[in-house]
């Protein structure tokens, strides 16, 4: 068997947080053991963890270039896990497989969380043992105490949604098309067996289905990423971008983003980027370098967006909405923040997440690196804005924790300048002046609307005889857009026909 993601990608902890990786430079049957039960217990659904066996650990992260181990004990290793993970109650077997990093065989074992928890394993091989319940707090494997034995016992009530068996669905409902592109973009081990494997056997390998033979279901998790239409088993999964221009509506757009949710992602964001966000170019006299900036920084959306794909409750049949006005640009999701976050925390932009609610859709979130590791979201956020002079957003709950809505402020420079509405008005220009004006002013360049209304004497382009004089001038063949193709593109300009296209 083979583990789903690609072993430097594991090795370098860009994807796997390092609390969740454990490093071995030898074969230690009795720690390995409780590492492995602890991690399958997932106190914190954090969706379980990794052991890398032949590497040293130095300050949590792996010695490198690594020790190795002999090739000739990998099945003496293989024989032994099995006989120590029969000894955990309930029965429990990671998935394991020999990788080879420079040269060294390491020996890797995925340990996802369990749907069977709590469990508990043997306090010591060398005798008739004891059990106890193990569980992994920051970067270490403890003995649970009684108060974290009643907190297992609570959570064994509670698998997480994207981690449960869903009957309304079959086997065949999975796409080995999509799971095998996955694991190539991922550059997984099992990349190269994936293609000719049966799917049951792929999707039991990448524990996205469960049950008997007789009775074999897709994981929630692996109908959202590996299936076309996720919203036909969860109702209104999917992103609406909604771009309203105007307050009264004049002008509104209505996207809807469907599909698996990495693909819906990518797409949303892809739609924010190329017409929502904005740039502006600041040159200043005696600087050589201009200075960008962008009505909403794209780092700072994408890492509000992916993480509402994260922790929404998919349960509620309720859309993530993304709503864009001449002022801010706002993401509702539901439901709020984790209660282990308090109010104040929310207030002060400081959210610190202790336990997730969809340990699975984090992890196949971060092996596409769509997602930062473990809590590091909204500092990039945040570290985001401050670059590009943008205010501090938003993050706004109610007491019941029933919607979570995060609010970014548009770039003080995007705003629209509504003081050219109380200058004295512009004496009116007669149409064939208007027009002269207008060809005039593009003789030298190209000019947005605005620019170009301003240019003429007129107050906004939004002006009903600005706009005729455009398009009649348009109808003439006189100017033209420079994106004919997308009349709402955010770089849209006019220009002077008989100067050649500009792009």
């Amino acid at each position: 068997m083979a583990i789903p993601i690609n072993i430097f990608d594991l090795l370098s902890q860009r994807v796997i947080e390092s609390a969740r990786i454990e490093y071995k430079a030898n074969w230690n049957p009795e720690p390995i053991l409780h590492t492995i039960c602890a991690f399958a217990n997932d106190v914190d659904n954090w969706g379980g963890g990794y052991i890398v066996i032949g590497i040293e650990e130095y300050d949590g992260a792996p010695r490198l270039p690594a020790k190795g181990i002999s090739k000739g004990s990998i099945d003496k290793i293989s024989k032994e896990l099995l006989n120590i993970c029969n000894l955990i109650e309930p029965r429990y077997i990671p998935i394991s497989e020999h990788v080879v990093v420079d040269g060294k065989d390491l020996f890797v074992l995925w340990i996802p969380g369990g749907s069977n928890r709590p469990y508990k394993c043997p306090d010591r091989l060398s005798e008739v043992p004891g059990k106890s319940y193990y569980i992994r707090r920051l970067a270490s494997t403890i003995k649970a105490n009684p108060n974290d034995v009643q907190e297992l016992f609570a959570l064994s009530e509670i698998i997480p949604f994207d981690d449960r068996i869903n009957q309304r669905a079959d086997i065949e409902d999975l796409h080995p098309s999509l799971i095998i592109s996955f694991l190539h973009e991922v550059k997984s081990g099992m990349y190269e067996a994936s293609k000719t494997m049966p799917i049951r056997v792929l999707a039991q390998d990448m524990r996205i289905a469960e049950g008997p033979v007789e009775y074999f279901k897709p994981l929630n998790v692996g109908l959202m990423f590996f299936n076309d239409r996720p919203d036909n088993y969860f109702r209104y999964a999917r992103i609406e971008v909604v771009d309203k221009p105007d307050e009264t509506g004049t002008g509104m757009t209505e996207k809807n983003f469907c599909g698996p949710l990495d693909r819906q992602l990518r797409d949303a964001l892809s739609y924010i980027q190329n017409y929502i966000i904005k740039e502006k170019v600041i040159k200043y006299a005696n600087v050589a370098e201009a200075e960008r900036i962008y009505n909403f920084p794209y780092t700072a959306i994408e890492e509000a967006v992916s993480n509402a794909i994260h922790h929404k409750d998919y349960q509620i049949p309720e859309p993530i909405t993304i709503t864009v006005t001449p002022e801010k640009l706002e993401i509702l999701s539901m439901p709020g923040p984790d209660r282990s976050i308090s109010d104040e925390s929310i207030r002060e932009l400081r959210m610190v997440a202790t336990r997730y609610r969809n340990r699975r859709i984090g992890e196949f979130l971060k092996e596409l690196h769509l997602v930062e590791g473990r809590n590091t979201g909204i500092p990039s956020m945040l570290r985001a804005l401050k670059n590009n002079g943008s205010p501090l957003p938003l993050f706004e709950t109610d007491s019941e924790r029933s919607f979570f809505r995060v609010t970014f402020y548009i770039h003080s420079n995007f705003l629209r300048d509504t003081s050219i509405d109380i200058e004295k008005p512009v004496k009116r220009k007669k149409k064939a002046e208007a027009k002269k004006a207008v060809l005039e002013a593009l003789s030298d360049e190209p000019l947005s609307s605005s620019e170009l209304a301003l240019s003429v004497g007129y107050s906004t382009h939004r002006s009903g005889a600005f706009y005729r004089i455009i398009n009649e001038l348009v109808g003439e063949g006189k100017i033209a857009y420079t994106n004919q193709d997308n009349p709402r593109d955010s770089n849209q300009q006019i220009y002077k026909v008989d100067r050649g296209r500009i792009n």
